[in-house]
């Protein structure tokens, strides 16, 4: 991780009354340094013209990291981020079974948002590595004809 994650992580670790321990520590590192990496993708978003939506929404059949616009609209993107060691470990660590709760937390963000509807629907893929280089993976995630999710 770069500089600014690793400053991030340390003083949010620091606030914690008591020091976790074992696999709690663990747990809290990976929970710091997705939030640092969901950071860095809304950042690129944004850079890019995007506008964030919503960041970690969570709904009864899980949760999505970022949903942002396209410039002008007409374009929502469901996006999950993923942060590993490496730009390929992260561009592969999407699993069926994520796939399946990101495409049921967007089916009830639409149910809630149904104005969204009315443009171009996609899921697109951040990959963040350790270095904290930033890639987009657009329409990471496809549906096929029987509305189940796959990879592609």
């Amino acid at each position: 991780m770069g500089r600014r994650q690793k400053g991030c992580v340390q003083a949010v670790a620091s606030q914690s009354r008591r020091r976790p321990v074992g696999r709690q520590a663990a747990g809290l590192a990976a929970w710091l340094d997705g939030a640092a990496a969901e950071q860095l993708a809304c950042e690129r978003l944004v850079a890019e013209g995007w506008t964030v939506l919503l960041r970690r929404a969570r709904t009864p059949c899980g949760e999505i990291d970022i949903v942002a616009e396209r410039p002008g609209g007409g374009l929502i993107a469901f996006v999950e981020v993923k942060i590993r060691p490496s730009l390929a470990a992260a561009a592969t660590a999407l699993r069926p079974a994520q796939v399946r709760r990101l495409v049921g937390a967007a089916q009830c963000l639409l149910a809630a948002n149904t104005h969204w509807l009315a443009g171009e629907l996609r899921f697109d893929l951040i990959v963040v590595d350790a270095a904290g280089r930033v890639r987009r993976i657009s329409d990471a995630v496809r549906l096929d004809h029987d509305a189940e999710p796959a990879t592609g």
